[in-house]
Formats: C-alpha cells, structure tokens, sequence
C-alpha cells in the first residue's frame, strides 16, 4: 500500500555521540560506547530493539529509512528500531524512540531477543543483541524526516510478496525477525490482531 497522509516532524532525535549499551555474547550488560563506535568497521556487540507495529485491520507499519542513515539507507523496514542509550531501561527507550520517529504510542509485548551481524560495505556494520516487540495502535502517524524517508501500512500477505520478490529493498535485520515472526509467533500475532 502506498504512503498514507499523516503530520510531519523534524526534531533531531539521534546523534553518532549518544552513548549505547555495550554487551557480552549472553547480553549482559559490560559498558558503554558511542553510537558512531559501535557501528564502525565489522561493529560491537550493543544491545537494540525492534518494533512491530499493526493496526486494527492487520496491517504492519514499515518505514523506508532516511537516506541520511549511514547504513542501509533509503532501505524499507520494520516500524521502529533503536538502541536503548546508556542509563535507560528497554520499557523506556522503545515508549521514546517510537514517540520520536513515528509519534505514536503502543502497548509492545516482547517476543524474542537475538544476535546478528550484518556488514553495510565499507561504512560499517550491524552487530547487535535485538530485542523484538510486536504492539498495535492506530494512533495518526507523525514521522520525523531526519529518521524516516516514506512509510506505509502493508498487509502480511502483500509484504511475504514483496520480500520474495526482492528481498534486497529490505534491512537484513527485519528480514530475518519477520520470518522468526511468521513461523515461531504465529499464536502471538494472531491473539494481538484479534484483542
């Protein structure tokens, strides 16, 4: 489905010096680094979420990130993703983040957590524990342009479509939640549509 219409906002809500919360290979937190670090050459492992979010019809919202993002921009992907920063606990900083990017608010329940590495070329990499939300609301969205390029609701169906067809349009990360999603979580996902 295409762009709908919604506010626009453009307050600077990340910044490469923002401190993240670095971990070991069991998530447990070991210190701290700046967000520009952590994602230099092949990446530090830091701990990240993932938000999914669907509205009352079904539908998930994707984002087409912005093309000032130094890794995959322009790319489409799940609703929201971040990091928790340095004294935050992960119920605060998924509410912040999907406020800041997308104004909306969501009841989130946590599905998985899982590490991944993903290398963008030269300038940089994905290294990240991510915890993984699904969550509804159906709240008007307000993207804010620094963060996000286009957004669009898609149904699951439409979107299984799209990623068979060209799976490269897509962040490696949602990729591979969605199909986590789609084969481990299906209860899940069905009793949060049906609520």
């Amino acid at each position: 489905m295409a762009e709908r219409e919604g506010g626009h906002r453009s307050a600077v809500v990340s910044s490469e010096s923002e401190r993240l919360v670095l971990v070991d290979p069991q998530d447990r937190e070991i210190g701290f680094v700046s967000k520009g670090d952590a994602h230099d050459g092949a990446g530090t492992l830091h701990r990240a979420f993932s938000l999914f979010i669907f509205n009352d019809r079904g539908e998930l919202l994707m984002q087409q990130r912005s093309d000032d993002k130094r890794l995959w921009p322009m790319y489409w992907s799940n609703s929201c993703c971040s990091h928790p920063r340095e004294g935050e606990d992960m119920d605060g900083a998924t509410q912040r983040r999907l406020y800041e990017e997308l104004g909306m608010a969501s009841d989130l329940q946590f599905l998985f957590r899982f590490r991944y590495h993903a290398q963008f070329g030269d300038l940089g990499a994905e290294h990240e524990f991510c915890w993984v939300y699904i969550g509804r609301s159906n709240d008007a969205v307000q993207v804010n342009e620094n963060e996000v390029n286009a957004w669009r609701w898609i149904s699951p169906e439409d979107l299984d479509r799209e990623m068979a067809d060209d799976p490269e349009r897509f962040t490696p990360w949602f990729r591979m939640e969605w199909e986590r999603i789609c084969t481990e979580f299906e209860e899940e996902l069905a009793a949060l549509l049906a609520a």
